[in-house]
């Protein structure tokens, strides 16, 4: 099947798309609970509406605001009025909208990933509501990825930015998100099982939009309702490996952890409540829906979903972008569809420019690609990365696609791909393409979606 550098464009993108359009997080919500006759099911749990009084909804996330919006509509006026239907969330600050039983809150302005002040009043306010409920009330906890940074509770001994500091120290010197959220949980008085081991509601549930790789649920937010699996000396080990324990400035962090693992070698998981926690939906949602979509439009379809940690950006480009170049001159499928979140080591701050995972993949592949085929190097192909949240990076951008119609322009206007990728300056590479991928929030987050389209090249004859 012959297809166009226009049609490779349109496929790229639309496929993409489906893969964010099925993990949209009020629909999750919404399929997960139901409300029939006297009975409640919210994911496989049942609970008895009469022996209810009264329904609390609590948590954070990028995906918060949609998650709330749809459990209100599963629900319906008649629970969310008989029941006292209230809640609070802390969401980013551009997903904040107006609901009328659940109060979501800016715990952090847009596209900065990182714990404020707001974020934690807006925590305290939520434990102490849970610290309210009584053993007739159910709790409904509503988490998604970003809730790390949405929701921070530093323990005694820690300031608040002590912890956006190494954070931030951890996050630029390529930490994952297990190393990050092992750290955080020893930090924290609501991670780490810290939600459930105070909420005094009779039964706690917990609905999780996973953008964690393999959904494991202590690390998902750092697991607020899940028995911490990680120690104070986990976290040490974690600081010591990327050399903390020789910084000057983190020596109270360093200090008030060992004390900590001296003191607590193993975590409290005790509840006063029922807890049950369901995964909603995940990256491999979103990766098989972009397959479905590949195959409406023709294509013979590849599909690799992450179930752990992947490498750097670079290198994870650097192969999508060979493996394209296979797929254009081989029988076979003609489409690869992954899902993962690599990392991104930083350029050092003073020649850093602005950019995220996504939009360095695709120009790490970009490059690999003009290194393989100066002459046309994404001829009959195009390549998009993006993160399903909407938010890439400290950017507007999801992501970035490229094409070959986009090299030429490239040359045109006289742009070098390596020297934007060595100084982290992505946005800037795309942003005069026009080849940024912007969605604004999209009220999900389960990893990014990567795709790669190709016409395959005839063979010439002999």
């Amino acid at each position: 099947m012959k297809r166009t550098p226009e049609q490779l464009a349109e496929d790229v993108q639309a496929i993409w798309q489906a893969g964010v359009d099925a993990v949209r997080s009020d629909q999750l919500v919404y399929d997960a609970v139901e409300v029939a006759g006297d009975t409640l099911y919210v994911g496989d749990s049942e609970f008895h509406l009469p022996a209810i009084k009264r329904i609390f909804v609590v948590g954070g996330g990028k995906a918060g605001a949609g998650m709330a919006a749809g459990l209100q509509r599963s629900l319906g006026e008649q629970v969310l009025e008989s029941k006292h239907v209230q809640g609070i969330l802390s969401v980013p600050a551009d997903c904040v909208q107006e609901l009328s039983h659940v109060q979501l809150k800016a715990g952090r302005p847009a596209g900065q990933n990182s714990p404020t002040v707001e974020g934690v009043e807006i925590t305290r306010q939520i434990l102490q509501f849970c610290q309210s409920m009584t053993v007739h009330d159910l709790c409904i906890c509503l988490i998604s990825g970003g809730g790390s940074a949405l929701l921070p509770s530093p323990i005694d001994g820690i300031s608040l930015s002590e912890k956006q500091d190494l954070t931030r120290f951890l996050s630029s010197n390529g930490a994952n998100i297990e190393q990050l959220n092992t750290v955080r949980k020893q930090l924290s008085r609501f991670k780490g099982h810290g939600l459930a081991m105070q909420c005094q509601a009779g039964n706690l549930v917990s609905l999780i939009i996973s953008d964690v790789l393999g959904d494991p649920l202590d690390v998902i937010a750092s697991g607020p309702t899940v028995p911490n699996s990680t120690t104070a000396e986990d976290a040490l080990n974690v600081l010591r490996s990327f050399g903390v324990d020789s910084i000057e400035r983190f020596k109270n962090v360093m200090s008030v952890l060992e004390l900590k693992a001296e003191r607590h070698p193993r975590n409290d998981s005790r509840t006063t409540c029922g807890v049950a926690n369901y995964v909603i939906g995940n990256n491999a949602v979103a990766v098989d829906a972009a397959g479905i979509e590949a195959e409406k439009r023709g294509y013979s379809h590849v599909m690799h979903c992450s179930t752990g940690m992947e490498g750097e950006a670079e290198e994870v480009g650097q192969h999508l972008i060979r493996m394209g170049m296979k797929m254009r001159s081989e029988a076979g499928p003609d489409c690869l569809i992954t899902g993962g979140e690599p990392v991104v080591r930083l350029a050092d701050e003073a020649e850093r420019g602005v950019g995220g995972r996504n939009q360095q993949l695709v120009l790490a592949a970009l490059q690999e690609a003009i290194e393989k085929q100066p002459a046309n190097p994404l001829e009959g192909m195009a390549i998009l990365s993006g993160g399903t949240d909407g938010e890439d990076g400290p950017t507007d951008a999801a992501g970035a696609w490229m094409d070959a119609s986009s090299v030429e322009a490239m040359r045109q206007q006289g742009l070098d791909p390596e020297a934007f990728l060595k100084r982290n300056d992505a946005y800037h590479f795309f942003q005069p393409l026009d080849r940024l991928v912007k969605t604004g929030p999209t009220h999900t987050n389960v990893c990014d979606v990567r795709v790669v389209v190709v016409d395959r090249i005839q063979p010439q004859p002999k």
